[in-house]
Formats: structure tokens, sequence, C-alpha cells
């Protein structure tokens, strides 16, 4: 860990000023708020949610939003599924392709662990050649498991991933789906479970406007595909999908069964410039990076929080203001270090030895760069530290 797990756990009770930079800290406050108010928007709605564990990467989280209502997690990766099982979460879907022999027998095996617990592994495919490798996977792992081909023990839910504009895995809507949703159907120990729907494009589209465009399109290939599914004699089984940005659409839909988002638990910067949709939650920034001034020159600040500490890839961090304006702005200054500089209409900069906060681009990879969250109760400016957030699945990339 960058800091010792005995200096970590002697800053429980302690003041939020005690904490060590650069540290990634939670506000508990904002994010129960943001947890209560998605369980009551799925509640109201009459709909399932499964958040994505790829998120946090914590099994205490995990199941914090499992007591809170969820039906399990999401993950995209083995690693983070067997971790999460490990800890005790035993309904977890794989909502992406495994492909790799190896991999999928690891997957067979989960579905092997959760069984005891009543507990349900699913997976999305989008190929014949990966429900062939899967269905080999399975009966491999029963047969070494010495249970009978009919055992529902070791079924493992099977979705047929369709891309509804992401431009990345899934098959075309319509008829695409169906040959492999029948494909599914000929192997015992698969169970056709439905679809496979997100639009992960339409979540950063700005106007409200835009997403509902982008996802009435998404709509109309689902609807496509339950159709046709329904000609072949089929139930279309779980429609799942939706993000952060574009639930309370697929959940008005009567399409949607299922929400898959994730970040609306700690949200992030890039999220922050979406106009919000009046149909949606209003959920808080609750994820954020403690820095320290750590050298005042005459045209900029700088701190200690570089890309180390923080994902880039939807952009560099927000200086988190307390008030309306932080009158300071965040510019690349390498790995370990950040260069303040005063906002446009604001002339003062942070003394040195100041303490910031900074609001990440984007939340999930700044997670993976952490080994533990620093849960604070109270607020960012008088609470205390509550508890340690193992960030268990960091790393876990296969």
């Amino acid at each position: 860990m960058a800091q010792s797990s005995a200096r970590l756990l002697e800053l429980i009770g302690k003041p939020v000023q005690d904490i060590d930079t650069p540290a990634l800290v939670i506000d508990l406050d904002a994010m129960k708020r943001n947890l209560g108010r998605m369980a009551d928007f799925a509640k109201k709605h009459q709909v399932r949610w499964r958040p994505h564990a790829k998120l946090h990467k914590s099994v205490l989280l995990a199941k914090m939003q499992i007591k809170a209502g969820a039906a399990g997690v999401c993950v995209q990766k083995t690693a983070e599924a067997e971790i999460m099982v490990a800890g005790g979460v035993h309904n977890v879907y794989l909502s992406n392709q495994v492909i790799a022999p190896e991999k999928l027998a690891r997957v067979a095996a989960l579905t092997q662990a959760v069984a005891p617990h009543g507990g349900q592994i699913a997976i999305a495919v989008d190929s014949a050649e990966g429900i062939t490798r899967l269905a080999q996977a399975m009966t491999d792992a029963r047969t070494s498991a010495r249970i009978g081909a009919a055992s529902a023990a070791t079924v493992i839910d099977v979705f047929v991933e369709i891309d509804v504009g992401q431009g990345r895995c899934g098959v075309p809507p319509g008829e695409a789906a169906v040959a492999l949703a029948l494909e599914i159907r000929r192997h015992p120990a698969l169970r056709f479970a439905g679809l496979q729907a997100y639009h992960g494009k339409a979540q950063h589209l700005r106007s409200a406007l835009e997403r509902r465009l982008a996802t009435a399109s998404a709509l109309q290939a689902v609807d496509l595909t339950c159709q046709l599914l329904t000609a072949q004699g089929m139930t279309p089984g779980l429609v799942t999908g939706a993000g952060t940005g574009s639930f309370a659409l697929e959940a008005a839909s009567g399409l949607y069964g299922e929400l898959q988002p994730g970040s609306f638990l700690f949200m992030d910067a890039d999220y922050a410039q979406n106009e919000r949709d009046p149909a949606q939650p209003l959920f808080e920034q609750a994820l954020f990076v403690k820095t320290q001034v750590i050298s005042l020159q005459a045209s900029h600040a700088v701190c200690d929080a570089g890309h180390k500490s923080h994902a880039i890839d939807s952009g560099l961090p927000k200086v988190h203001a307390f008030d309306a304006k932080s009158g300071l702005d965040y510019f690349n200054g390498g790995d370990e270090h950040g260069i303040l500089r005063s906002a446009e209409g604001s002339t003062r900069l942070p003394a040195l030895g100041k303490m910031l906060w900074l609001i990440p681009g984007h939340c999930d990879p700044t997670v993976n760069l952490h080994d533990v969250m620093i849960g604070v109760s109270g607020g960012l400016r008088a609470g205390i530290v509550e508890r340690l957030i193992k960030v268990d699945a960091r790393g876990a990339l296969t």
C-alpha cells in the first residue's frame, strides 16, 4: 500500500485533516444518499438493478448494494468475479465475452462454488464459437465434479449481447441474436437468460435530448430482437443493460427488466458535465482525491496528486468547490504533480500546505490505482474517518 496498513488503521476515528496525501477518499454520507436514491428508483419503477462492481472493486461495497436491494453485481473480468465470489457475493454477472479455455474453466468453477449458497453465475456471449467453448467448459466441470448432466446446480445463465450503439462487442440486433439464442438452447449446461443491451456511448452524451435519442434507437433494436425471439417460440427473457447516464429511459421503456449503472455510487467529473435528465435521481460527487499544495510559484501552485493517483482517460480532475467556485483549474504536472492555476476571474492561489480535494475525471480506473479507499463521515471539511474500504479487485485484469 502507499501508506502502511498500521498507519491507515490508526486513522479510524481521526479527523479528515489527518489523512495523508494523496489519498482516495469516499464521502460516505454522499455515497449512502446515492445508494438510497438508486434503490428507491428501482423499487418505484419495479425494475431490478445489478450495479457494476468494476466501479468500486470492493466486496464490502458490493454487499452494501445487495443489502440495499440489488439483485447482485456485474463484473467485466473473470478475476473480478472470482474475488467477488470468494468474498461471499454469490450472484455475479460477467457482462463480457470470455473466449480463452482456461478462463472459461474458471467461470465454470464459479458456478460450482456459488451453487451451495443458492447463487447464480451469468455470462454474456456474442458468437457461436463462444457458446461452444462455454458449453465445453461447463461439461468438463460437471465431469470433474461427477455431477449428472441434468443437475441444475451447474447451469450457467447466458445472455446474448447485441450491439445497440456502443460499437464494441455484440452481434447485430435481430436474426443474428436469435440464432445465438437457439444455439444456447442446444446445450444442457447453458440456460438462455435474455439479452445484454448496453449503450455505453449514450452515457456521456452531454444533453438530455441526445441521450434520449440514442436510447430510443437502442430500444428499437431491443424491441425488434424480442419480437423475433417470440416469433421463434422463445421467451425473450431478461433484457439487461443501461448506465448512470441513461437508466431512467431504459426503466421507462417496458423492455428492460434490469439496470446496470455503476458510477452513480461515486460519480466523477465527466458525469458532472452531463445535463441532468429530470427523470433521473440527483446523484452527488462522493469520490475525491485528497491532495496538498507542496510548492508555490508566482504563476501557479503545485499539488502532490499526479496521474498515479487519478485516471485521465476522461479528462483531468476538477478542483472541488465547497462553495460556488473553487477558483482553481488543474493542469497536467506529470506522474506525481498537479499544476494549479487561478481560474478565469480569480487571482488567488492556495497557500503552501493547503489541503485540496480533486474530483477524478473517471471514477472506475481511478479506483483501480489505489489499494484502499478511506471512508469519511460528516463531510470533507470536518468529518472523521469511519472505515477503510479495501479495493479487493485492484489489478484483477484477467
